[in-house]
């Protein structure tokens, strides 16, 4: 996606290059890799060369403005996304289960519990819809962090976008265009407004606690 939004915008990429790049995704030998890492001893490098071995036509270009960060990165604020997508799903899926319990013990008698000391009675269902609401706001949790998610883009090696503003001869609109492009293939309408090396580690604190708290809901239902 890189290579081929570059070239939409002005670099000369040859198509020789993004086709042998497009042949070669899924090539991967893991123990060539793990051989190129002990020497390079850098671990995204090693698969910089490995793809540059594999698609010759492609060396000069894979790493192009391109840093460490932009793939590790970016591939951790998808793999953000994809976590959260999967979590809500099953998040769901145990909310509409206990609503069906719930509907069932409505008005099945239970003693309620104050300090866990025996208090008043009260329902087993009302009990299920205490453990649902919590889910329900962890669902509402999810949702918040999935619409707020960001990307952190093509942001060079201290998130100055040096590297892209000299491959664009000094054309700044064209990396904001870059970004832009970048962002809505992976699937982002947002992007952080500025970066170091790495994306704000705020996201990682967000995600974490998104998570945290649905572990919270989930260790009272099991309690009760």
């Amino acid at each position: 996606a890189l290579a081929e939004s570059e070239k939409e915008l002005g670099i000369d990429i040859s198509d020789e290059a993004i086709a042998a790049m497009r042949a070669n995704l899924d090539t991967l030998d893991l123990a060539r890799a793990a051989e190129l890492e002990k020497k390079l001893r850098h671990d995204v490098m090693a698969h910089v060369h490995h793809f540059g071995e594999v698609a010759p036509a492609a060396r000069p270009y894979i790493h192009l403005g391109a840093t460490s960060a932009y793939v590790t990165d970016n591939t951790e604020l998808l793999q953000h996304r994809e976590a959260l997508l999967l979590v809500r799903q099953r998040l769901i899926a145990a909310i509409a289960a206990l609503a069906d319990f719930a509907r069932e013990y409505r008005d099945l008698p239970t003693l309620g519990y104050t300090h866990f000391q025996p208090a008043q009675p009260t329902t087993v269902g009302k009990r299920a819809c205490l453990w649902l609401q919590d889910f329900v706001l962890d669902v509402e949790e999810i949702e918040h962090r999935l619409s707020t998610l960001r990307f952190r883009g093509v942001r060079g090696t201290t998130g100055t976008e040096a590297s892209f503003v000299e491959l664009f001869d000094g054309d700044g609109a064209k990396v904001d265009e870059l970004n832009r492009r970048i962002a809505a293939k992976l699937g982002f309408e947002r992007l952080y407004g500025v970066t170091g090396q790495t994306y704000t580690r705020k996201s990682d604190y967000a995600f974490l606690a998104t998570l945290a708290g649905l572990a919270t809901s989930a260790s009272k239902y099991a309690h009760d």
